[in-house]
């Protein structure tokens, strides 16, 4: 009963996370900012798709093809497609055409569409033939090393790269881990020393800008779908 979904993380330095997703009696679900390009693979109905989905700067309500069975690939930050501009996938997304069961079209090319255990296998091939390309620039900031470029270059390449800035980068995914965090059980208070957040009232407007639950929904898993690895027990 409603969302099933797993993910994993990939030992790849070109993805960070491998998810799938199975939806039962669920129209709808809160969507979670996050600040990615990636892949996705569907299925509903006999039918097969597949797509490019963008970062998002917001929560939101995302509607849910019931009985679909989805496979996602999360590209590591700065991790870009060679034909498509990161910033205008920014809070969207394109599907792709002449989709099969087998197959799907990127860049020019028809590749085999991946299982969960042949995600990494695909972004090598996309990787080898110049289709996914990143800009190590970003993985060196993100890491903490100082840049040997001026504060505005390094901007510039992170926007190009990732279609967000720095700081929405490092808001987005402090949200993110206060989010799992509280739904594993932390308290907020605890959330807040660890993530820095100032108090709990700015852990809470976090949460509500970029997750769509307060504290207290994810701690005690209500409030409905979410787009996020938690437990989905869709009490109300």
């Amino acid at each position: 009963m409603g969302l099933r979904f797993e993910t994993r993380r990939s030992d790849s330095p070109w993805v960070d996370t491998v998810w799938t997703c199975t939806s039962a009696e669920v129209t709808a679900m809160t969507s979670v900012a996050g600040v990615r390009l990636g892949l996705v693979f569907w299925e509903q109905d006999g039918r097969a798709y597949a797509g490019v989905t963008g970062p998002e700067t917001r929560t939101g309500t995302a509607p849910v093809p019931e009985g679909a069975h989805f496979m996602g690939i999360e590209f590591a930050v700065g991790t870009s497609l060679r034909t498509v501009s990161t910033a205008a996938l920014v809070d969207g997304g394109v599907e792709l055409p002449d989709t099969t069961r087998r197959t799907f079209r990127l860049d020019g090319g028809r590749w085999e569409t991946p299982g969960p255990d042949d995600a990494e296998a695909l972004v090598e091939r996309l990787v080898r033939a110049g289709a996914v390309v990143r800009d190590p620039l970003v993985a060196e900031v993100l890491r903490g090393r100082p840049p040997a470029v001026s504060g505005r270059t390094v901007e510039r390449r992170f926007r190009a790269a990732t279609g967000l800035t720095r700081g929405a980068v490092r808001q987005i995914e402090r949200a993110r881990t206060a989010a799992e965090l509280l739904a594993a059980g932390d308290r907020a208070a605890d959330v807040v020393a660890k993530l820095d957040y100032f108090d709990e009232p700015h852990l809470a407007r976090a949460l509500r800008a970029y997750v769509g639950r307060t504290a207290r929904q994810l701690r005690e898993g209500t409030g409905g779908a979410i787009a996020l690895d938690v437990d989905q027990r869709l009490t109300s």
